[in-house]
């Protein structure tokens, strides 16, 4: 199991890391956006919403890895009191019954909002009207490897609550 939870990590790792590039796109976007309507005073019509999505596809993709480096915020009042052990169980606890069922279900329904979105070929109500259903399969994976993140995390703590005994 913990092989799967180093698996997990590695990947996660990996991706993030090259997600983080989606940034530059982003950082064009807006400057050209910028360049356009106040230098030249044509805004485009595409802009914005391509930096919607260029974010959202950002901020998705970087759940798991910023999950993985515990660089969520958190409010750790009371595990940052407790011994090793029962802060361990604490994760523990949290991770099974909080965690991996809210994650789970969000993935699950993001991933039933893709499918949809793939059946009807969606696409943006505005005027460039750009397809959605990649968009939606892009978040539904950063969801899927933030759940899966979780997966591993509650490994390594079940592997290092046994290793304390």
């Amino acid at each position: 199991m913990f092989k799967i939870a180093e698996a997990i990590d590695a990947f996660n790792e990996k991706f993030g890391f090259y997600a983080s590039y989606l940034v530059l796109p982003l950082i064009s976007v807006v400057v050209w956006e910028v360049l356009m309507r106040y230098v030249f005073n044509a805004p485009t019509s595409w802009a914005f919403e391509l930096t919607v999505f260029l974010y959202g596809v950002h901020f998705c993709f970087a759940l798991a890895y910023a999950h993985k480096h515990n660089t969520h915020v958190a409010i750790d009042v009371f595990e940052a009191r407790l011994a090793e052990k029962p802060r361990l169980i604490l994760r523990i606890i949290t991770n099974t019954v909080m965690f991996l069922p809210t994650i789970g279900l969000l993935t699950f329904y993001i991933c039933v909002m893709a499918v949809n979105s793939w059946q009807q070929w969606e696409h943006a109500s505005s005027s460039w009207a750009p397809p959605i259903y990649p968009l939606k399969t892009l978040m539904a994976l950063g969801f899927f490897l933030f759940f899966l993140q979780g997966v591993a995390k509650l490994i390594k703590d079940i592997r290092s609550l046994r290793e304390i005994h």
